[in-house]
């Protein structure tokens, strides 16, 4: 009996567990990150405010230094990756459309391959993943803005707005404001989450009948 509590406990808070262990293992690779930056190849250590996250996942750190923090990015984008994409599934069982709930589910099911490529060599392949979480995102907010939790859709606003602030720095050479970005966007997107994660129902996503009246 204890242990289905344990099965039970664990699948519930999936999302939450992963998205955490995910955390701790990317801050343990960036504390054991030898130095190099993007602005100052002789610098000490892994800067938030100056690292993009994929250096994280390199052999060789910036700085030409063996990068012994690798395989603890590695294994973090992992669960990171995994998720992702059971947010994704869990919220295509919320959604009553379902043409929609399967678009959802299937970046879901993609986003835990494609999420995981970003720290191997086909790195190009999985900034696929980015694309499809927004498309997600930008799914699940049309919903929102349709609901009454009206708290959500301004944080799906603002959280879709730092990822279209990171395409824009980043794609305009301001890589000095796009490193900051990336943490933005990455950590608004996990808030936003396990937001919806814990405070959504299917009943806030189910359509108004058109006459229905409230008594």
């Amino acid at each position: 009996m204890e242990s289905q509590t344990i099965r039970q406990t664990v699948k519930t808070h999936s999302v939450l567990i992963c998205l955490v262990i995910s955390v701790i293992l990317i801050v343990i690779a960036s504390l054991a990150y030898p130095g190099g930056s993007l602005l100052d190849k002789n610098s000490v250590g892994f800067q938030w405010s100056k690292n993009f996250l994929s250096n994280l996942f390199e052999p060789k750190a910036l700085n030409g230094s063996d990068n012994p923090g690798r395989i603890w990015a590695i294994i973090g984008m992992a669960f990171h990756s995994v998720g992702y994409g059971i947010f994704f599934i869990n919220m295509s069982k919320k959604i009553a459309q379902r043409q929609w709930a399967n678009i959802l589910k299937y970046i879901g099911a993609a986003n835990i391959l494609l999420i995981f490529l970003i720290a191997t060599p086909l790195h190009d392949v999985g900034v696929i993943s980015i694309v499809l979480t927004l498309i997600g995102l930008f799914s699940i907010t049309v919903f929102i803005l349709k609901s009454k939790l009206h708290f959500l859709k301004f944080c799906c606003i603002i959280c879709l707005l730092t990822f279209y602030c990171f395409f824009f720095l980043f794609g305009f050479g301001y890589l000095g404001w796009a490193v900051i970005m990336q943490k933005v966007y990455n950590t608004s997107a996990m808030l936003l989450i396990l937001a919806l994660e814990y405070f959504t129902g299917y009943e806030d996503f189910i359509p108004m009948q058109s006459g229905k009246q409230e008594g």
